[in-house]
């Protein structure tokens, strides 16, 4: 075999991408990371700051990887110990305790950029990694035992090399596009508007889920008393809410959650991401895995979407370094095929779960309405159903990867 450049090729180094690096640190293998922006350490944290809720089995991934104080001291990590869910207008209501599992926190809320720049400087400190940025993928052909990736990168053409090639770039994925795997994508016909508002009351780490008519509305909490609003509606009335005065929004968000925090004040930038569903046909070809958002999209309600995506981390660190141990290639359809088989149950699940909320909390019928309101009231006084919503919310559920287990790769106890 003729030795290529990389044993593994990255093409994406957002937060998924970065994650898959940094679990493979410690290993043998040699990678890259192609990245159209270029790195930037975050400025001081700002009120505007982008969040991602992270689950407590995200957490645990983030431990075993040795990451999660400067998580915790850069990225304003803020605990979510309860969440309060309500179908607004009608009698449905569960409240999810952390201590009910007997687990610290339910997840965590955490400022993207924040999160970004630990990842960036940890991958400073990996000496078998080349940041290739920014530069975009042309083409991807194969031989026989490696890919081949067309890059531009800062105006130059050049051809790179691996066993193993990742997409990890995002919901338009090149990647998939290169070696013609199917996507399917369903419109939610959503917007979800996304804003920092500081709350009149404290908010003692409860981050609510409110339903309504239009879609669901969440706030989640974060450090300095701030919440991050995410609300779901019909893309005609985001774009009418995103040239709201920021009167007229805080007027509206208040009618629409209530009294509960307060009166709100100090409204952030709004943004707005149209709202789809996405499933592939499948997560890999010889030489080629598909992991987060370039594998599955979903609806950010229950805030699982980065949380599926670094399973596929932790899952697809794992089986690399199981093939590196047995001295097998690692981009084998084979070896792939393993890892398609562990990530498949998880990633129906969480997609089954996540599009069926919507579904069933936007129809108005009022057999179905009277239906979901008595499966929340079962839920909110049922402890063995309450405790088995939290272990799936949480990322705890089913066969998990070592790194959620808060066990290390590099052991040589398995």
């Amino acid at each position: 075999m003729n030795k290529p450049d990389y044993d593994i090729l990255i093409v994406g180094g957002g937060l998924v991408g970065a994650s898959l690096a940094l679990a493979l640190a410690r290993s043998e293998l040699r990678i890259g990371i192609v990245e159209s922006q270029q790195w930037r350490l975050p400025s001081a944290p700002a009120y505007d700051d982008r969040t991602l809720a992270l689950a407590q089995g995200s957490r645990r991934i983030f431990e075993s990887m040795g990451l999660w104080p400067a998580i915790a001291e850069h990225a304003g990590a803020t605990p979510i110990r309860r969440i309060h869910i309500s179908d607004r207008g009608r009698f449905g209501i569960a409240r999810l305790d952390a201590a009910d599992a007997g687990i610290e926190a339910l997840g965590y809320v955490v400022e993207t950029p924040g999160l970004g720049g630990v990842l960036y400087r940890a991958l400073q400190q990996v000496a078998a990694l080349e940041l290739i940025a920014p530069a975009t993928m042309e083409t991807l052909r194969f031989s026989n035992d490696m890919a081949h990736v067309h890059v531009k990168h800062n105006s130059r053409d050049s051809t790179l090399t691996a066993r193993l090639i990742v997409g990890a770039d995002g919901g338009r994925s090149q990647v998939r596009e290169a070696v013609a795997i199917g996507a399917h994508s369903k419109d939610y016909g959503q917007t979800a508007v996304v804003a920092n508002v500081t709350p009149g009351q404290a908010h003692d780490s409860v981050a609510y889920e409110r339903f309504t008519e239009d879609g669901p509305l969440a706030l989640l909490p974060m450090r300095d008393n701030r919440c991050t609003v995410v609300w779901s509606v019909r893309h005609a009335q985001a774009r009418a809410m995103l040239a709201w005065d920021d009167q007229l929004f805080l007027r509206q968000l208040q009618e629409c959650f209530g009294d509960r925090l307060g009166q709100f004040h100090r409204p952030g930038r709004r943004h707005g991401y149209p709202l789809t569903l996405t499933r592939v046909d499948t997560h890999i070809r010889a030489r080629v895995v598909l992991v987060g958002n370039a594998a599955h999209t979903v609806h950010p309600v229950a805030g699982q979407g980065f949380n599926l995506g670094l399973r596929d981390v932790a899952m697809l660190s794992q089986v690399l370094l199981e093939t590196l141990r047995a001295g097998r290639d690692i981009g084998e359809l084979g070896v792939l095929a393993h890892y398609a088989r562990a990530r498949r149950r998880d990633t129906r699940v969480v997609t089954g779960f996540t599009d069926g909320l919507i579904r069933i909390f936007a129809n108005s019928l009022p057999p179905l309405a009277l239906a979901r309101d008595i499966g929340l009231i079962t839920a909110d006084l049922l402890p063995p159903l309450k405790r088995a919503l939290i272990r799936r919310t949480s990322g705890l559920a089913g066969p998990l990867p070592r790194l959620a287990r808060g066990l290390s790769l590099v052991t040589r106890d398995w």
